[in-house]
């Protein structure tokens, strides 16, 4: 259970510190972290021989193997300075990466030395009780119920996915199975064919707690698709928006449901799922007779940070419900902003009243007066995470935990009763209800086997510093929210840049749902969008890695292409926006953007945003005036030919 907050918490002390600004303190634990597990090594049974003696020490060989062991790790260091992304500093804005928090950092180290495996209780008794706790902390913001729900950390937000496409497969299969059994069937006797193909989650999770009291689960659970293998005409179809990440493609191949049978979600201009147009595609399908396997929603996408609107999706099952008496798993992919609910829960964990939230944020000092969030339909799309079935979350990104650090929660763990498997070496139960329970629900219920326990430790730490509300991580996050929306308003009256004889503009995509900053320069009276986005494409190479020189670079960010292979038409509002003519969307197709996701809480004082702000418009001039440079040399080499980058 997450302890009271002390309201008192300096954000500044959370963190290392883009110049190492707490190195003394963060010295001093790590020196503690190292120093507490020697001695409890060397406490171990102390009446045993040390087996390495002083003389063995200052033999050659072992001298040898030690000088060895520092020159290694001294060519280690130097690759990691010379090549490794500063996403501690303000100057890197690209992914959703940022600094991570130094109590996460100690802990990870602290427990990794113990090497805690947390596959199975046995090899982790003490981690793998703080990964419980800590899915609980997370089930708990998103409004379930901790008794009746539960969660896990994973390797990240792909694995997570897989785990809600995994329990939707055999929960779809279920119904038919025990249509099929003598013993059973009676159980859903009533039901219409159609009917079976759409049942609700929590009517079906009823008929495992009725097959238990039968003593007929282990045999009915054996004739769905884990037995039996996939059928399609069962599972039916996968709902996802077209701003879906990569890993459900992945997943459709993986569990044999067949990247064929997604359907995409169109997204409106904002790149949230259209709601009418999810309730037309699934409306035909129930008529049609067609099976939906799940509808997936985004609660921050990783191109632009869009929300979907997950309280109509509810609303659309609950109308299906209604209308057709048929059902569907609804699973949301909040890896990216799902710590944000944090940001609208007071310390007892309820939800602020929206109207009370500005207030709110000022009373606490978080965000000025000029800086809202979130917009209200996004406030309503957190506040129904209560009412889907599973969440993806990913305490790598905005919970500022380092890799590999994914999550999922899911609202009823009767659920895991349909994926669990045991190996008996691995999870033997004993007498000790508590440690079965750990060991039969951990370990034999999650994707991956092997999996670091010191993950959990850091997580478990995090949330105990920092809990999940607004005096929580509610101030580090704020302090993302409001330079994203001091940098939005920056770029939007930014006044042309003139590079010698040309002029450029900058454009920015609407006002995000969270801290995911899209923009492109465009040179003025140049109406090729083809030139625009090689433009952007090599301002983003000079403005990344892809140079092979993070350590010197002086900004960082990332970029995407928004293409009507994945998006349609809806890009097209965007180049609309930066002065393109549709014929020239319909030869090209496709927009190169800058993406920056704001993650830093080193600007939320104005007045260091303003000393960043006034770097920053530098840099830009440089990055042109470099571009600008290449171009005409290439036109010189060109001997005379007339190959124009610019109009």
């Amino acid at each position: 259970m997450t302890k009271p907050f002390h309201p008192n918490l300096n954000v500044n002390a959370l963190f290392l510190g883009p110049k190492s600004e707490n190195a003394v303190f963060f010295r001093e634990m790590m020196d503690y972290a190292v120093s507490e597990h020697m001695h409890w090594r060397s406490g171990f049974h102390p009446e045993d021989t040390t087996l390495v003696t002083s003389v063995d020490r200052y033999e050659h060989n072992y001298r040898e193997t030690l000088y060895r062991t520092e020159g290694i790790l001294n060519q280690l260091s130097a690759k990691l300075k010379n090549s490794s992304i500063p996403f501690f500093s303000p100057r890197y804005l690209g992914h959703i990466s940022s600094d991570t928090l130094m109590v996460s950092n100690l802990a990870y180290v602290m427990a990794m030395m113990y090497n805690p495996n947390n596959c199975s209780y046995e090899a982790s008794p003490t981690t793998t009780e703080l990964e419980l706790e800590s899915g609980l902390d997370l089930c708990r913001m998103f409004g379930y119920n901790p008794q009746q729900s539960w969660g896990h950390i994973t390797s990240g937000g792909t694995v997570a996915n897989y785990e809600g496409m995994w329990v939707a497969r055999n929960l779809k299969t279920l119904p038919f199975a025990i249509s099929q059994h003598p013993k059973a069937k009676d159980l859903v006797s009533h039901k219409t064919s159609r009917q079976l193909k759409n049942m609700p989650t929590a009517e079906v999770l009823d008929l495992i707690t009725e097959l238990k009291k039968r003593g007929l689960f282990n045999e009915i659970r054996d004739m769905t698709c884990r037995g039996t293998g996939v059928k399609e005409e069962i599972l039916g179809k996968l709902l996802v928006p077209q701003s879906k990440h990569y890993s459900w493609m992945k997943a459709a191949d993986i569990f044999g449901i067949g990247q064929g049978n997604i359907i995409p979600l169109p997204v409106n201009e904002n790149y949230q799922t259209n709601v009418a147009q999810m309730r037309k595609i699934t409306f035909e399908l129930i008529e049609q007779g067609e099976p939906i396997l799940a509808m997936v929603a985004v609660v921050g996408t990783t191109e632009v940070g869009a929300i979907d609107r997950i309280d109509e999706t509810i609303a659309l099952r609950k109308e299906c419900e209604e209308r057709y008496g048929e059902s569907f798993y609804i699973h949301v992919d909040a890896a990216y902003a799902g710590y944000a609910c944090s940001m609208l829960l007071n310390e007892q964990g309820e939800f602020i009243e929206y109207d009370e939230l500005a207030s709110y944020y000022q009373s606490v000092g978080i965000m000025p007066e000029n800086t809202s969030w979130p917009k209200p339909e996004v406030y309503q799309s957190f506040k129904a995470l209560k009412e889907v079935d599973s969440i993806t979350v990913d305490p790598h990104k905005v919970g500022f935990i380092q890799y590999a650090a994914g999550a999922i929660c899911m609202k009823d763990k009767r659920i895991l009763d349909l994926i669990s498997s045991h190996a008996a070496y691995v999870f033997e139960d004993n007498n000790d209800k508590k440690t079965t329970v750990n060991r039969g629900v951990l370990g034999s219920s999650i994707m991956e086997g092997s999996k670091s326990g010191a993950t959990a430790a850091a997580l478990w730490a995090a949330h105990r510093l920092l809990p999940l509300n607004i005096n929580g991580y509610g101030k580090v996050i704020a302090a993302g929210i409001v330079t994203a929306q001091r940098l939005l308003n920056k770029l939007a009256n930014l006044p042309p840049i003139e590079i010698g004889k040309y002029r450029f503009e900058a454009h920015i995509f609407p006002s995000p749902d969270f801290h995911m900053i899209n923009f492109t320069f465009k040179e003025i009276g140049n109406d090729s969008l083809s030139n625009h986005n090689a433009l952007n494409k090599r301002l983003y190479e000079l403005c990344s890695y892809s140079t092979g020189r993070a350590y010197t670079n002086d900004f960082l960010t990332s970029s995407t292409i928004l293409s009507y292979k994945e998006y349609g038409d809806t890009p097209w509002h965007y180049a609309e926006k930066c002065g393109f003519n549709r014929s020239e969307w319909e030869e090209i197709r496709s927009i190169y953007v800058l993406r920056a996701a704001v993650m830093t809480y080193c600007l939320r004082d104005e007045e260091h945003f303003e000393e960043f702000w006034e770097q920053l418009q530098a840099i830009f001039v440089k990055k042109l005036d470099q571009f600008v440079d290449e171009e005409e040399k290439k036109e010189r080499i060109n001997l005379g030919q007339k190959v124009p980058f610019m109009g």
